[in-house]
């Protein structure tokens, strides 16, 4: 998981960077309002294979948590920061010019995204559990993993600014503004503070044992040896992106927004800048990116696609499959050199997924194919 990232931000995250709620900007984004969800074929309302639901899990009283409980929950975890990739990716190779702002942007983000689920895969072998990342593989379009946010849909289409506000903005809100209109499904946010005070009172021995260290992008993954890496751990993916409630003002040692606002930038076409009465997107313009027109992938994959747009989506899926079988042996494995041959593996995604980003669909006015990112066995 290596290369991701152009930008320089050290090796080490910085902890407990942001703490105040962002509600000035609140009123300057637009409100994230869902899509209607159009459910994948197979992929009953993002459930995880042999996991309850997010809200199941949070009923459970909390002196009924313990290790089985962890590892259950940490399985959705994986889940749900893989199903944040695919789109990601799909928004990025779609872009013409990887140098602009917005693709590395983007760039950026899906490196976070990586070091999170390498942290939660981490966290799982730590008490005992294995990956099953197979079996974590969201079939798109599909609401979040796990129940969280119900009327998320998340689906997979080149960059433009709907795609950004419904799913990649939708994907990284803060607690607060999503409480304003969704639903009152649980939220991430909210999932990892069970989480974490779940290991707290547990306090289950965390064996460093199969878990892997390794540079992702700018960051490193380590073993979480304690409960305080325990908490710096879940802080960082809440803080960089899902679940933050953090104000745009208290940056990262990098000097990067949490995703949420990244992406508003996008969105808007323009930078936050704090003015008298709060944050509002009215900073430097950010241009939105020429991009690959790639249509929206319908529910169950392309309908009759010509026989070398077919070829395309089977190879991409043998290479997904691949990349998705690799990770799991990794963990499996507690080998790093197998995490490396993974990520080898998911470099070559690109070269079908740009020949089907370029290739038009039939009667749909100027717009491509592109990756379906299916899962084995959909």
């Amino acid at each position: 998981m290596t290369g991701v990232r152009e930008e320089s931000t050290g090796t080490g995250a910085p902890f407990g960077r942001r703490t105040f709620m962002a509600s000035a900007v609140l009123t300057a984004a637009a409100p994230v309002s869902a899509a209607a969800p159009v459910r994948a074929a197979g992929r009953p309302e993002g459930a995880v294979s042999g996991c309850r639901s997010v809200a199941r899990l949070l009923a459970v009283p909390h002196g009924g948590r313990g290790v089985d409980w962890l590892r259950e929950a940490l399985q959705v975890a994986v889940a749900l920061e893989l199903a944040t990739i695919p789109p990601y990716l799909c928004g990025w190779w779609s872009v013409g010019d990887r140098t602009s702002h917005v693709a590395r942007l983007v760039r950026r983000i899906i490196g976070d995204e990586m070091y999170h689920m390498g942290v939660v895969c981490n966290l799982l072998v730590a008490v005992g559990g294995r990956p099953r990342i197979t079996d974590a593989a969201l079939a798109y379009p599909g609401p979040l993993p796990g129940g969280v946010r119900d009327g998320v849909n998340v689906y997979l289409s080149g960059l433009n600014r709907p795609f950004v506000h419904d799913v990649m903005m939708a994907i990284e809100a803060p607690e607060e503004p999503l409480a304003r209109g969704i639903s009152s499904s649980p939220s991430i946010g909210h999932f990892y503070d069970d989480l974490m005070r779940a290991f707290r009172t547990t306090a289950p021995e965390l064996s460093a044992h199969g878990q892997l260290s390794e540079h992702i992008g700018s960051d490193v993954l380590e073993p979480v040896t304690d409960l305080d890496g325990v908490e710096r751990a879940i802080e960082i993916i809440k803080e960089q992106g899902e679940g933050t409630t953090s104000s745009p003002e208290d940056a990262f040692g990098d000097d990067y927004p949490a995703h949420y606002y990244a992406f508003g930038e996008i969105y808007h076409g323009r930078q936050l800048r704090r003015e008298h009465d709060g944050w509002r997107f009215t900073g430097a313009p950010v241009p939105f990116p020429d991009a690959r027109p790639m249509a929206r992938v319908p529910a169950g994959g392309w309908p009759g696609p010509p026989e070398r747009v077919q070829d395309l989506l089977d190879r991409f899926d043998t290479a997904y499959a691949k990349v998705l079988s690799t990770l799991e042996a990794a963990w499996a494995d507690g080998d790093a050199r197998t995490l490396r041959s993974a990520v080898r593996t998911m470099g070559a995604l690109e070269a079908p997924a740009l020949e089907l980003m370029e290739t038009a669909v039939p009667g749909a006015h100027g717009s491509t194919y592109g990756p379906q990112f299916r899962p084995p066995g959909v």
